[in-house]
């Protein structure tokens, strides 16, 4: 049964009435004998489905019987297709108790509020019937800040839209609306907005992976959703491995990495993003670990394999102060040395709308240092983790244009034609499905071992 029935008066609103949303609900409640008997049946007449469940509505209520609710008498709230006096509408479990006198059955009016109604029959009660397919549920989130990307034919309810999401969710304060597309006006993957709700407040924190992030959500990119995405890479690396962030951001790959006690050297072109990502390798206590850069990505590909191989013949070495063992221990444990290794192990290039473009860059990457890698060590070439766009294949699974398309992308920047497989087996691609990003277009994760005749090759 719906118990929230849209009022007439709030179709097509423009302002949110929350008093529209008041209504009275004819139930009943059982009345208990005793209060210790409250647990037994609250479970029992859950298991029947006789108990009124509700979001944010307790089903325990006060006796309607002033001096017995003094007593401290208490009430199970039922559905309403459960009648006092019709007890054909019992089940078994409810005539027992009846019978037995520990319940009593009674009328009972449940005030609905427009605090009981959910985000969504909020929505369903406002808007047209044939906006109902494409209510704005899945929206990015960045600390109290909601991102929306509302359709054209949703905008004259934009305000009413944020008003109830503020509302249905405690952690919001802030809502606002993209107006143009992330990636295109700008390099930075920043995106021109409107405050549609709340204050005008982007400077956010948000906690991941267990790090803190600080940042201005209108400078810098940000994805609530690639969250699955940043754990699954950052797992990938082991401890003692260096990592290059091609296209950083605010570190939600490199700071999880470094409290991993993973080496990560950690670049982003838009300057706002370097100055979060700097603080927050300071904030998470990561500094022994992470190092920061503003570069541009072209340049820090080699330049990061160039870096990292010159502070490891310089003897660098992460100090990391152990803890102490207990209080009553006589002194902390003298601090453990963790050397950086001469090679790049992992490249991430976060940046779907173009990372691509960037894999010429890997064309000499080690150019003159054969003697670093297998047969010569047991050091593999670095693994590569390249984000791109594509359009999605039918749902058989059996269109391999989007996924072709990829490794064809990727033959017209290293020369090297990669088969679909093992990541770890060379000239093989693994390509991941990351998650959708329009009804017709995907995010994936083309993952693969630079090849020897491009990491080797001379430089342009």
């Amino acid at each position: 049964m719906n118990f929230f029935r849209a009022p007439a008066a709030a179709r097509a609103a423009k302002t949110l009435d929350r008093t529209l949303f008041a209504r009275v609900l004819p139930a009943s409640a059982a009345c208990l004998r005793e209060t210790k008997t409250i647990s037994k049946y609250r479970k029992e007449l859950e298991k029947t489905g006789e108990l009124l469940a509700l979001d944010k509505f307790s089903p325990i209520v006060p006796d309607p019987d002033a001096s017995l609710a003094a007593k401290g008498a208490r009430c199970l709230v039922l559905k309403p297709e459960v009648k006092p006096s019709a007890p054909e509408t019992w089940s078994s479990v409810l005539r027992q108790a009846a019978e037995s006198g520990d319940v009593k059955l009674i009328p009972y009016d449940v005030n609905i509020t427009y605090d009981l109604w959910s985000y969504l029959d909020v929505m369903k009660a406002i808007l047209p019937e044939d906006l109902h397919g494409e209510i704005p549920v899945g929206f990015n989130t960045a600390g109290h800040v909601a991102h929306l990307n509302l359709r054209e034919p949703y905008l004259p309810y934009k305000h009413i839209i944020a008003e109830a999401i503020i509302d249905k969710n405690p952690n919001i304060r802030t809502v606002i609306n993209k107006v143009d597309e992330v990636g295109t006006e700008s390099e930075f993957r920043t995106f021109s907005y409107e405050v549609i709700g709340g204050p005008d407040d982007l400077l956010v924190e948000v906690s991941k992976s267990g790090c803190v992030f600080r940042f201005d959500y209108s400078k810098v990119y940000w994805n609530s959703k690639l969250d699955t995405e940043h754990r699954r890479l950052f797992e990938m690396f082991q401890p003692g491995e260096v990592v290059a962030d091609v296209m950083a951001g605010v570190g939600p790959f490199a700071l999880p990495a470094g409290k991993r006690g993973v080496f990560v050297w950690a670049n982003d072109k838009n300057p706002e993003s370097y100055k979060y990502l700097s603080e927050g390798v300071k904030r998470n206590k990561v500094s022994e670990f992470v190092k920061s850069f503003n570069c541009d990505g072209h340049d820090f590909i080699q330049k990061a394999a160039d870096m990292v191989l010159e502070a490891s013949r310089d003897n660098y070495c992460a100090v990391v102060e152990p803890a102490r063992v207990s209080r009553s221990a006589p002194k902390r444990p003298p601090p453990v040395r963790v050397p950086l290794p001469p090679t790049i192990s992992h490249f991430v290039m976060n940046l779907p709308a173009s990372a691509i473009e960037f894999l010429h860059n890997f064309r000499g990457l080690y150019h003159g240092h054969e003697t670093l890698f297998a047969p010569h060590t047991d050091v593999r070439l670095p693994m590569v983790h390249v984000h791109c766009f594509a359009a999605k294949g039918d749902k058989s699974g059996e269109d391999t244009a989007p996924l072709d398309g990829i490794r064809e992308r990727i033959y017209k920047e290293i020369g090297v034609r990669l088969t679909p497989g093992d990541a770890e087996k060379d000239n093989e691609v693994l390509i991941y499905e990351v998650r959708d990003v329009a009804p017709n277009k995907r995010m994936f994760c083309a993952t693969f071992r630079v090849p020897p005749e491009v990491a080797f090759a001379p430089r342009a």
